[in-house]
């Protein structure tokens, strides 16, 4: 049987937070940097234990103001600093709350800049491998982020978006330019579809891209989230393939 990760960035104040936990396997909880708060933390760690969905942090650079999206060029230990607080501090609520932190996914434009920067792909896994080594890092497939948590000996799960436009080497069109996000329902149900059967994706220029599939993120902030979410829950189970952290 065919067994894809299900996750969801939750804990940014979107309406159908709770809604969404009851269809994900895992849920990447932001950690105030981007979004959220100590409040939100809690209250998402809660909701994620009642319904047995696996729990990560979703760590960002510090920018509010603009949801984690902006680019930054900031000293590589800096960034490992500020990756130490915001896991910590949600794993100090979810160790309270009797849960487990599982693993790791930054967010945003960290998320992108990590996905090619060498050095700042090191700051992240360095951090996340001292707070702990047991931690699961999740990346863009096929990313330097990827490569460098498997060189310091993290396990890690290669993401593909339901949503989004990829371009022929397999990375993410940037949100800047035509064809970032997809928003026909359809045409992200099949993409998702042959990226966790086949391992490939269609991109932009229609070529296609091979891409590894261990996860597949449904963005929890958009219009039509939790009519997607259903749509994707019921289609992975009419074909067979197991939802499961």
């Amino acid at each position: 049987m065919v067994k894809i990760d299900l996750n969801a960035d939750l804990g940014e104040g979107g309406s159908a937070d709770a809604e969404l936990m009851t269809l994900v396997s895992s849920a990447n909880i932001a950690c105030g940097y981007h979004a959220g708060d100590a409040h939100t933390m809690l209250a998402s760690v809660r909701s994620a234990i009642k319904n047995g969905v696996a729990i990560g942090a979703h760590p960002s650079f510090p920018d509010r103001e603009n949801f984690g999206r902006t680019a930054m060029k900031l000293p590589p230990e800096t960034v490992y600093a500020q990756m130490l607080y915001q896991i910590g501090a949600l794993e100090a609520i979810v160790r309270a709350q009797r849960g487990i932190l599982r693993h790791v996914k930054p967010h945003g434009m960290l998320y992108n800049q990590a996905a090619k920067d060498p050095l700042l792909a090191d700051a992240i896994a360095r951090a996340v491998r001292d707070c702990n080594p047991q931690l699961v890092l999740v990346g863009l497939a096929g990313s330097e982020l990827i490569r460098t948590g498997q060189r310091l000996g993290l396990s890690t799960r290669h993401e593909v978006f339901a949503d989004r436009g990829y371009q022929p080497d397999g990375s993410l069109v940037p949100r800047t330019q035509p064809g970032a996000l997809i928003s026909d329902e359809d045409k992200a149900l099949s993409q998702t579809l042959d990226m966790v059967r086949k391992g490939a994706v269609i991109a932009i220029d229609g070529t296609s891209a091979k891409v590894q599939a261990d996860t597949v993120c449904l963005h929890g902030d958009g219009e039509h989230a939790l009519q997607f979410a259903r749509r994707l829950r019921a289609a992975f189970a009419e074909q067979g393939i197991l939802v499961s952290a």
